[in-house]
């Protein structure tokens, strides 16, 4: 890998895609998202190959058994990856890379990148933390698009991952779109090639 890699990590609910979605907006020419797969269905207006790769359960193990993926976790029941080849593979025509991820599967990227000094490139790894674990479950119940199981699941992880924000090379306290906005665009300005 020739290129920077930006991680964007946190909870569910902080507000990572809208902040990535911006990001790539306003810096379409040198930046690109980092597609992940997943054996989840489909949300209103998700698209297969945009939003991600969305595979069936004997596709993703399938892809597994052939070591295709960089990482992969199993996360509320579904199963998530990132492909080897979307970042390792060469296949970026622009400078630096955007990966919205779970928290489990940045800290198996980081620590893949920390032991294969084959990697040239550089990751900037930045953590959204929600302003309370109160603020994050209200989040989630007006996105509308979690059950109030679903939600309880995602609030007993939320707070496993919030463990894990030591390890990010920065941490964002979620105050509003545009505070955290001006914050990831400033890192991002600082760290791009």
């Amino acid at each position: 890998m020739n290129c920077n890699l930006f991680i964007i990590s946190g909870p569910a609910g902080v507000g990572k895609t809208t902040l990535c979605d911006r990001l790539l907006i306003d810096f379409a020419e040198n930046l690109k998202r980092v597609i992940t797969a997943t054996t989840r269905k489909p949300r209103v207006g998700e698209v297969d190959g945009v939003d991600y790769y969305f595979l069936s359960k004997q596709e993703f193990a399938r892809k597994k058994s052939q070591n295709a993926f960089l990482e992969n976790e199993i996360i509320h029941g579904n199963e998530y990856g990132v492909l080897r080849k979307t970042v390792l593979g060469g296949l970026s025509d622009v400078p630096n890379l955007l990966l919205n991820i779970d928290v489990k599967g940045a800290r198996t990227i980081q620590k893949a990148f920390g032991r294969n000094s084959s990697n040239t490139g550089n990751l900037i790894s930045i953590f959204i933390s929600p302003a309370s674990i109160e603020v994050l479950q209200e989040r989630l119940r007006i996105r509308g698009t979690d059950s109030g199981e679903e939600i309880r699941k995602r609030m007993e992880t939320a707070r496993q991952e919030l463990r894990s924000v030591g390890f990010f090379n920065y941490n964002i306290r979620s105050q509003d779109r545009e505070n955290d906005y001006s914050q990831i665009r400033q890192i991002f300005l600082d760290k791009r090639k």
